[in-house]
């Protein structure tokens, strides 16, 4: 009885953080409407990072309860799925184009970070007396790195301007702001709901943090990245679809990360595999080789990803 009230739980947790974020990225997007922001800045900011308050509320929230494992599970477990899953079916749907900006310094970007996280991470390979860990070092690491983003993110605001949009807000300021919070307020609901249930999940079956953040937690967190960005591709908006999930992935990184880290102190975790490592990293590289052949992701490029997903999933749960 106890487990199907957990699975309750994790449930309403899911449709709190799922609609909260709903709510929370077209409110955010009207109120950068009102201020006549560019769609493709709005893919890149607003949707990204909108979408990805599911995973920020988890972490935090599994910080402050002492589920460090979660965390880490939950950024890497996303990044991965964010990639290969939701950009392979998006491209297997309709073939991604994408622009060589994107390709010469978003990409770049979302690489470097990724690597800069394995490379921050793993210790023991550099000396076998220390073990694997986020330091609170690490993690101020993490997010200076990631204002080279946000300057990025300024240049464009700056230098770049969509003429052909002029879409009018669909809210007014006052309702756009008012459904900003309620999204917030929804988010950080759910998030306790589904970190409290999850943990009480794996203790009761006897699996690890890890395995359930990387797979229960990071597809439900992961949820609004899916649907916004197959939503997108099916009305041919590829500059969201690609923009969403580079910026989610940089974000996860940068704050979902990152900042938690550096406020709370580092992290030690308890289950950890180099697999995850290695699936971190070869998602971000399986999508800049691809991008950067042709600017293009191409179905069969799609199905490769997606060939990759399960193979990495399988791995892991074995």
């Amino acid at each position: 009885m106890t487990i199907f009230i957990n699975i309750l739980i994790l449930i309403i947790g899911f449709v709190f953080l799922i609609k909260g974020a709903d709510i929370f990225v077209d409110g955010a997007s009207s109120t950068a409407r009102n201020f006549n922001l560019s769609k493709m800045l709005i893919g890149l900011t607003i949707v990204a990072f909108g979408t990805s308050a599911p995973e920020f509320a988890v972490s935090l929230k599994a910080m402050i309860s002492g589920s460090k494992d979660m965390v880490l599970g939950n950024v890497i477990g996303s990044n991965i799925l964010n990639i290969l899953l939701i950009l392979g079916i998006c491209s297997i749907i309709n073939p991604l184009r994408v622009k060589s900006n994107t390709v010469k310094k978003e990409l770049p970007i979302t690489l470097m970070i990724t690597v800069l996280l394995a490379v921050l991470f793993v210790d023991n390979l550099f000396d076998v007396n220390v073990v694997n860990q986020i330091s609170r070092n690490d993690g101020i690491a993490i997010l200076l790195f990631f204002m080279i983003f946000i300057y990025y993110l300024f240049s464009i605001m700056r230098n770049k301007v969509d003429e052909d949009e002029e879409e009018p807000p669909k809210y007014s300021m006052i309702k756009s702001i008012i459904f900003t919070i309620l999204g917030i307020v929804a988010v950080i609901i759910g998030s306790e709901l589904v970190v409290t249930s999850a943990t009480t999940l794996a203790k009761s079956f006897g699996v690890s943090e890890r395995i359930i953040s990387l797979t229960i937690v990071a597809f439900g967190t992961s949820l609004p990245e899916l649907v916004t960005s197959i939503i997108a591709t099916i009305k041919r908006e590829q500059d969201i679809s690609v923009g969403n999930i580079i910026g989610s992935n940089i974000f996860n990184i940068g704050i979902v990360l990152g900042l938690p880290v550096a406020l709370f102190g580092g992290i030690i975790p308890i289950e950890f595999s180099y697999l995850d490592i290695v699936g971190l990293i070869v998602s971000a590289l399986l999508l800049f080789i691809f991008a950067g052949t042709g600017y293009k992701v191409t179905k069969k490029e799609g199905l490769a990803m997606l060939v990759t997903f399960i193979i990495y999933y399988t791995c892991i749960l074995i």
